[in-house]
């Protein structure tokens, strides 16, 4: 039998360990072919290894730094010149760094907005224009419940996935009918190298309960892409608080986010 993406290839950003990994096993498992890129040849050498020997797809590693200007154009490029072509686009590249922004390093705060968010636009202006034509594949963003609010104390992050939320929304309006699939993917705490980036592993926000293994948020991202679903949040409590924002005042909610936000 036939799986649901053989004969289409997928970019996945970010390839090289936590929910990028896993995000890429999903789609080798239903047989579409990978195109994986971070910053790291050794470890995208090993994953694009081992998930071509595992699920039977081609897996093809492009390491390059897509926080540089025109990262995404560069990468393009290279798959061009390779005779690939990209299906769908698993944007999932991406850092936070908590803290104040009064005192924080002026370059790591703009890179949040050059990876999170100019990259993420770059790439699938890139492919989006295929993807309509062809009537099928899609976009994936990974974004986070931070997209829900300000976040004091780690203000840039917060507000480059509010980005990552409402492009991926309109881009979801926008190809509705065509085919084409786009979700956005908003985890909550989740167990990875991310926290350890970010240092978000001593705020009281980490200490508010288990955080969701980097395996469960990508089968239920990429199970939601799937089902075409605009929103993809993940776990129950985590879905709640999200939708309960809009309904409490925003001082209120700055209050809260910046107590969780603080060292614990």
């Amino acid at each position: 039998m036939a799986r649901k993406g053989e004969g289409q290839t997928a970019l996945i950003t970010g390839a090289s360990m936590g929910i990028g990994v896993d995000l890429a096993e999903c789609f080798a498992q239903d047989g579409y072919d990978l195109i994986l890129t971070a910053r790291s040849a050794a470890a995208l050498d090993e994953v694009a290894a081992r998930l071509s020997a595992a699920h039977g797809v081609k897996a093809t590693a492009i390491p390059g730094d897509l926080g540089l200007p025109g990262g995404g154009a560069t990468l393009g490029d290279a798959i061009a010149t390779r005779g690939l072509q990209v299906d769908v686009l698993v944007n999932n590249a991406g850092y936070g760094i908590a803290g104040a922004f009064n005192g924080s390093d002026r370059a790591n705060q703009l890179g949040m907005i050059d990876l999170n968010d100019r990259a993420l636009v770059e790439l699938t202006h890139i492919y989006w224009p295929r993807m309509l034509a062809s009537r099928r594949g899609g976009v994936l963003n990974v974004a986070s419940t931070a997209s829900f609010q300000p976040g004091p104390l780690m203000a840039i992050y917060y507000a480059s996935k509010a980005f990552v939320l409402s492009f991926s929304e309109a881009l979801w309006k926008e190809a509705e009918g065509t085919g084409v699939n786009v979700s956005c993917l908003c985890p909550g705490p989740t167990v990875s190298k991310f926290r350890e980036r970010a240092g978000t592993g001593k705020t009281r926000l980490s200490r508010s309960g288990e955080p969701m293994s980097s395996v469960e948020v990508a089968k239920q991202g990429y199970a939601g892409w799937q089902a075409n679903r605009r929103v993809v949040i993940t776990g129950a409590r985590n879905a709640i608080l999200a939708r309960l924002v809009p309904f409490l005042p925003r001082r209120t909610i700055l209050g809260i986010v910046h107590n969780l936000q603080s060292p614990a």
